[in-house]
């Protein structure tokens, strides 16, 4: 899976092993190796053995990412302990400035030298300073191959709820310059936390894919098919697309620049959108 295709990021602490044995079979897109939040400070040091156990198990049969630290000192700790060859990209959270992704990937350069290609950086946006210079950070290295925005730190520094009329802004500032600079974008609105109530968390993706998101990490294996088919583009757009990207043909046929379709306007800015539709939905 090319991760700027990846709906679904599927996160297993890296101090659960248990878990492993059917992490493979979720249906994500991609797994996450976690060494932050899900690990207790004391496991630290532990955990990174484990890590690095878990990748190596995951590697040959998914996509897997692993998300290291923010604290300099246990992110050294933690990218020396890892297996970089094996590792689709390292997650950097709580970014605030591109020179913080600009140091990960010097640290990766050296630590990973004999790989063909540098390891790829996401940076997740979690912090209202993060938010604000989200634009200096989509364009910070080329190793950097996506941006994600984690709802509930960012709620918590704000004082307010996880929900999509607290984040609906600083969530779509982190799509917008993300897509600005042609990455991908991962997350939601809202508390990823939702894991009982299906339609609630359902209607939070489609939520996230309004405004830009082209994925979401996930919590529980529950939430992976909600998220794979929220994220996909759908029969009935595809039909769409390909009735327009026809009518556009046809228009140029005869020398127009636009065509009414179904009593709509058709320009070049709703063709582009059809054409990317079909390039996503492989139609």
């Amino acid at each position: 899976m090319q991760l700027n295709h990846a709906r679904s990021l599927l996160f297993l602490p890296a101090v659960s092993p248990h878990l492993l044995p059917k992490a493979t079979q979720r249906g994500a897109d991609a797994l996450i190796v976690d060494l932050e939040d899900s690990v207790p400070l004391a496991r630290k040091a532990e955990a990174r053995g484990m890590a690095a156990a878990a990748i190596a198990q995951l590697a040959p049969e998914a996509t897997v990412l692993v998300r290291v630290n923010a604290p300099i000192d246990l992110q050294g700790d933690d990218l020396a302990a890892l297996p970089l060859d094996l590792v689709a990209a390292v997650m950097l959270p709580k970014v605030e400035s591109a020179q913080q992704v600009q140091a990960l990937a010097a640290d990766l350069a050296r630590l990973a030298p004999a790989r063909k290609t540098p390891v790829p950086i996401v940076a997740l946006i979690e912090t209202a300073r993060g938010v604000v210079e989200a634009r200096d950070i989509a364009q910070s290295h080329p190793s950097l191959c996506a941006l994600g925005f984690g709802a509930e730190d960012y709620a918590a520094e704000m004082f307010v709820a996880p929900q999509p009329l607290s984040l609906m802004w600083p969530a779509q500032q982190v799509t917008t310059c993300a897509r600005a600079f042609g990455l991908p974008c991962w997350g939601l609105p809202g508390s990823v936390a939702e894991v009982e109530d299906v339609q609630a968390f359902g209607q939070l993706v489609a939520d996230a894919r309004a405004i830009g998101f082209t994925g979401t990490v996930c919590i529980h294996p529950r939430q992976v098919p909600v998220v794979n088919t929220g994220f996909e583009v759908t029969v009935h757009e595809l039909a769409w697309a390909r009735r327009v990207v026809a009518a556009d043909a046809d228009a140029r046929a005869k020398g127009l620049g636009a065509v009414m379709l179904d009593g709509r306007m058709i320009d070049l800015p709703i063709v582009e959108r059809a054409r990317r539709w079909l390039e996503r939905g492989g139609g």
